[in-house]
């Protein structure tokens, strides 16, 4: 009797030994299953917020996803060739009177708002074409015509402002090339900027319309002078200069109202600043002068021997820095961006 009834009790103590452990085991696995549920939950919450916060939201995402960088970005350009397997040589250009400005368009799908890239590399300059403009509609859909493929055949990236004058004040091509300056950096940090006529197409695309180290004259020769240099010091047309170029010697006189010198004063400008201008060879360079009247409104500037002989005292103050002006509309056009601006008076 005495046997059975401490059999009995070390039976009971192991049945609750048993319970015990049982009962240890159920805790411990309920505390470690609630610990890395809270810490899935707060990893999650730190990736959530991570990502809310914008910053680098890229590399956070590859981070979190383990994505590779190369399957999440497109493959970069190689810079275009220095010289363009694309370029033709000289062209004989035509100028059908039927030509239209949907023409135009038509014939350059690739062009937005006047701007174009190549699409097969990156190109090795940006470049801002500037026309000063009034009443020249005829020419300018020439020059469309034949200047866009004629920049495409670079392989530039380049983009083309017509700075049209608003009334019937004097002409001011000067002041319209400073605007057109300052206006087209509003839009992107050009490299190059080619200050252009709208009556004078090139001939030859190996006339590259790209900067160099010092002002670049382009346009050397053209029809109407025989396609000869009109003189050594002749500076107009068509030039090229870098954005710090113009920005050193503060852009064109804004006072030159009126037909003449306001070349002359840029050179003056450039030779001040000890810089020397550069040409391409003679029989590159060449342009072609689309006919036309001298522009009433744009008379002879019987000021412009006095203003010239002021310029190297006042080349500071009269300038991109003095340019005032107001901007009545700015307008992007499939094949160029047309800014009209009131210039003030004389």
């Amino acid at each position: 009797m005495g046997f059975c009834s401490s059999a009995d009790k070390i039976l009971w103590r192991t049945k609750y030994c048993v319970l015990l452990i049982l009962l240890l085991s159920v805790i411990a696995w309920i505390t470690a299953f609630t610990g890395e549920t809270l810490k899935s939950i707060r990893v999650s919450s730190a990736t959530t917020q991570t990502l809310v916060k914008g910053d680098g939201l890229v590399d956070k995402l590859h981070s979190t996803t383990g994505v590779p960088d190369d399957l999440n970005t497109s493959p970069q350009k190689v810079d275009c060739p220095k010289v363009s397997p694309l370029l033709q040589g000289a062209t004989n250009l035509s100028f059908e009177s039927s030509l239209t400005l949907n023409d135009v368009v038509t014939e350059n799908e690739k062009v937005r708002e006047g701007e174009y890239e190549p699409p097969d590399c990156a190109a090795r300059q940006s470049v801002a074409i500037l026309i000063p403009f009034r009443n020249r509609e005829r020419h300018l859909v020439y020059f469309l015509h034949h200047l866009h493929p004629f920049l495409q055949r670079q392989q530039l990236h380049y983009a083309i402002y017509v700075i049209n004058q608003a009334g019937n004040v004097t002409f001011n091509r000067a002041k319209l090339l400073n605007i057109g300056y300052l206006e087209a950096l509003k839009d992107y940090s050009w490299d190059c900027f080619i200050l252009h006529d709208v009556d004078l197409i090139p001939e030859n695309d190996h006339n590259l319309y790209v900067c160099e180290d010092q002002p670049k004259h382009l346009m050397v020769a053209r029809n109407s002078t025989r396609y000869k240099l009109m003189s050594p010091s002749y500076f107009g047309g068509v030039t090229a200069l870098t954005r710090e170029q113009f920005f050193q010697v503060n852009g064109f006189s804004n006072s030159y109202w009126g037909w003449g010198s306001e070349d002359d004063d840029l050179r003056i400008r450039v030779r001040q600043h000890k810089m020397t201008i550069v040409r391409p060879p003679e029989d590159v360079a060449r342009y072609t002068m689309v006919f036309h009247k001298r522009d009433k409104g744009n008379e002879v500037n019987k000021d412009r021997k006095t203003l010239k002989g002021q310029t190297p005292q006042n080349w500071r103050n009269d300038g991109l820095t003095s340019c005032s002006y107001r901007t009545l509309s700015l307008d992007r056009l499939p094949l160029y961006v047309n800014i009209t601006v009131d210039v003030g008076k004389p």
